[in-house]
């Protein structure tokens, strides 16, 4: 009999499969170099693939089971934390790559797991679309690769509190060297990846821009790996909002990386905020920012203690094996949607910290040169059999007749042969340690259970009832109405400059309130 699905279904299915095909192969060939000295980057990836493949739908759905993908995206755009463009941006892409990897093998057909796949990447769409709202678009290469994800009340609040800076003053000096240590420590803890590191933007700020700079995941929590090392650390998300001067970001792109024209100069920062956030914040709470000099006085404590938890990290992982690091480097790629889960409270470890059987059995495959060639051919070189197409097609951005993803058949339409899904999780193992600490939040250290709770009972204040539906679009039409003054209002809630000051602020109002 056919599949369980429409032939609008199917269209709608093939044509995100296609667009996910094309910016990652862009992306890949383009944004990164996947290699380290320490880890195993090219295995870890290919298996992190597969695990993707294996555990995704189950551990979607026990999510969507209590939050829409609609709600999940709304509620991450208010804040700064791992469900970030970068993370929600390629939930389809590590999926797929475990499929394609499974297809080449001859160990799946192209219509198996056909329900699962229609599943995931309609969720994926679902929450970017949501968490995307503000641009109206899925993906930051939509927008040309711009993240405009933030609404104009948050933006506000950025710009009349950041604080100004100037080349070799106190807080100027501070920034530039809490970003140094943050991104090192950032790349090691997330096992030599950037996963890490998100960027937003370019917003207008009259005739400069601002881009916002955040860290996740930097304090005990979901990583095993964390636990004591990281303890010191007080918050686990940070948030620097940068406004620079004759600086263009022409590219934030999918990977939250970017490209400027000229090239970024830290000379050319004028103000910046500090602040954290999570998935049981009301919005972006301040940090040490009452004055220039609080404020650098703390990013300098920061990074103090970025520099000797680096260093004790280092300690650790030079004591692992090959496959602890292959494992925790998975892991991070394959947990890439895990703070879903956590703003649905039904977060558990088990489901992000553990390897699948069905993936473990592939685990002899993946020594270096295996994984990195098995890498190289599936986003780089495009070469696998499986990726071929005629040789009269070419592709969107290399020219050559093969595409990253292969799209399902249409047959699945008449009553050619499927299955509908890789069926339950089948357990887990790991080699690393297992998770015996704390979560870091903004309402202090929690077990999961405790974290879990909260979550379920926790809406924002600017989501809460009707808020959720009041975008840019609505406020442009009902500024200074009581609704539309409420919703600034409870954004504002923190602000130094601000608060209380409602809906009807202009750019002018704000510039000659802000306090650069």
């Amino acid at each position: 009999m056919p599949a369980n699905i429409t032939p609008a279904e199917l269209q709608d299915l093939n044509q995100f499969l296609q667009k996910s095909s094309d910016i990652f192969y862009w992306q890949c060939t383009t944004r990164t170099v996947q290699e380290s000295k320490l880890f195993p980057v090219n295995p870890y990836i290919a298996l992190s693939y597969y695990n993707a493949w294996y555990r995704y739908p189950e551990i979607f759905r026990k999510i969507e089971a209590v939050m829409s993908p609609e709600e999940l995206g709304a509620r991450a755009r208010e804040v700064s934390m791992s469900a970030n463009a970068i993370m929600l941006g390629i939930i389809q892409q590590f999926y797929l790559g475990g499929r394609q990897f499974l297809l080449d093998m001859g160990m799946i057909n192209p219509t198996d797991g056909i329900e699962d796949v229609k599943y995931v990447l309609d969720f994926a769409q679902r929450v970017n679309r949501s968490y995307h709202r503000q641009s109206g678009y899925t993906l930051n290469s939509d927008m040309n690769n711009r993240a405009q994800l933030l609404p104009e009340r948050t933006l506000q609040v950025f710009e009349a509190d950041a604080l100004g800076c100037k080349p070799g003053d106190k807080l100027h000096t501070a920034v530039v060297k809490f970003l140094a240590t943050a991104s090192q420590y950032a790349f090691l803890k997330n096992c030599e990846c950037r996963l890490g590191i998100h960027n937003s933007g370019p917003y207008k700020v009259g005739d400069k821009e601002m881009l916002v700079r955040d860290f996740v995941d930097l304090a005990e929590g979901d990583y095993p790996w964390l636990d004591g090392v990281a303890s010191e650390i007080e918050h686990n998300n940070i948030t620097l909002p940068v406004i620079m001067k004759d600086t263009h970001f022409n590219i934030v792109d999918d990977w939250g990386s970017f490209e400027a024209t000229p090239s970024y100069d830290h000379d050319n920062m004028v103000a910046v905020g500090l602040y954290t956030s999570d998935y049981l914040s009301n919005g972006y709470i301040p940090v040490h920012m009452e004055n220039a000099s609080d404020m650098a006085d703390y990013l300098d404590h920061m990074r103090d203690q970025m520099q000797r938890v680096t260093a004790e990290l280092w300690k650790r992982m030079a004591g692992w094996s090959r496959e602890q690091m292959i494992d925790a480097g998975l892991l991070v790629y394959y947990s890439v949607p895990k703070d879903l889960a956590h703003i649905a409270g039904v977060y558990d470890t088990n489901d992000w910290m553990l390897v699948e059987e069905r993936v473990q059995r592939m685990r002899p495959l993946f020594n270096d040169e295996y994984g990195n060639f098995a890498i190289a051919e599936l986003v780089g070189y495009i070469s696998l059999s499986s990726q071929q197409e005629s040789p009269y097609t070419m592709s969107k951005w290399s020219g050559q007749s093969s595409d990253m993803w292969s799209k399902i058949p249409n047959s699945v339409l008449n009553d050619d042969n499927y299955t509908a899904s890789v069926g339950p999780i089948r357990g887990g193992s790991s080699a690393l340690p297992p998770k015996t600490g704390k979560y870091t939040t903004t309402r202090g250290k929690l077990t999961q259970d405790e974290a879990n709770a909260l979550a379920r009972g926790f809406t924002p204040s600017t989501i809460a009832g009707n808020f959720v539906n009041y975008d840019d679009q609505w406020v442009k039409y009902n500024a200074g109405t009581p609704e539309a003054d409420a919703l600034y209002r409870a954004t504002q809630e923190n602000s130094f400059q601000i608060k209380g000051k409602g809906s009807m602020l202009r750019a002018d109002d704000v510039a000659a309130l802000r306090r650069w």
